[in-house]
């Protein structure tokens, strides 16, 4: 007896900062199963493409993303019934739009709050968990929040972006001293224009790199200590050195 074919889709957690918020991209399903439910922009694999070719074509046809700052697989997630009709293997990947990018979406396609997800197609839900997860544990680790920020951006910004990424308080001071000494953040020499509120005009920094690189194997981005004051020889902010 012959085995039913199995078959294997591509996925894209696209992950971005909009209005404040780590947000995901979805498109709403038109056509059986979880019909009216969110799913993430992706498709069947073509027998002449990889895993990453197909991903970033699924993404130019499906979501007009063309250009996402950083697409990195995730996992691969073969649960036997993930899915209802014949047994579909999907390779999910992470990909990053900079807060500045402004995507044309298609009218069934949307930004969606990573912590308030509307009802979701089949385990598409846990991907997106998984991929939050992945960039929050990177965000420690790596230069990651390149494909997070504008091209230039204040210190004030940038740590906003780093809240909304990881969901928890970041001390401006200590996120600026910590990516310094990593070498990732460079002045421009130009300052950002003055809030309604007036003041002295906040300095412009960019990435020094905006590709991925490793820069401390085992930082953690933490939340801050609830005690009222920090313990002697530990940075307050959660930020660790």
């Amino acid at each position: 007896m012959t085995s039913p074919p199995v078959l294997h889709e591509v996925l894209a957690a696209v992950l971005g900062i909009r209005d404040g918020r780590l947000k995901v991209l979805l498109w709403e399903r038109a056509l059986e199963p979880d019909t009216g439910r969110w799913a993430l922009p992706g498709g069947r694999l073509a027998a002449d493409e990889d895993v990453e070719t197909s991903v970033r074509r699924q993404l130019a046809e499906k979501v007009d993303v063309r250009e996402v700052a950083h697409v990195e697989q995730l996992s691969v997630f073969s649960e036997p019934h993930r899915t209802p009709g014949p047994r579909t293997i999907a390779t999910a990947f992470v990909g990053l739009v900079p807060s500045d990018a402004d995507p044309e979406l298609p009218p069934d396609t949307a930004w969606h709050p990573v912590d308030a997800l509307p009802p979701t197609a089949f385990d598409h839900a846990g991907i997106v968990g998984s991929a939050r997860d992945r960039l929050q544990a990177k965000l420690s680790y790596t230069n990651l929040g390149f494909a997070l920020a504008p091209a230039e951006f204040t210190i004030s910004a940038l740590r906003e972006h780093y809240v909304a990424a990881l969901g928890h308080e970041v001390s401006a001071t200590n996120l600026q001293r910590v990516l310094t000494r990593r070498d990732l953040l460079a002045p421009t020499g130009e300052t950002a224009p003055p809030g309604r509120a007036g003041g002295r005009p906040a300095a412009l920094f960019r990435f020094t790199d905006r590709t991925l690189r490793v820069t401390d194997a085992f930082a953690v981005l933490r939340p801050p200590a609830r005690a009222s004051r920090p313990l002697p020889g530990s940075p307050a902010g959660g930020v660790l050195p």
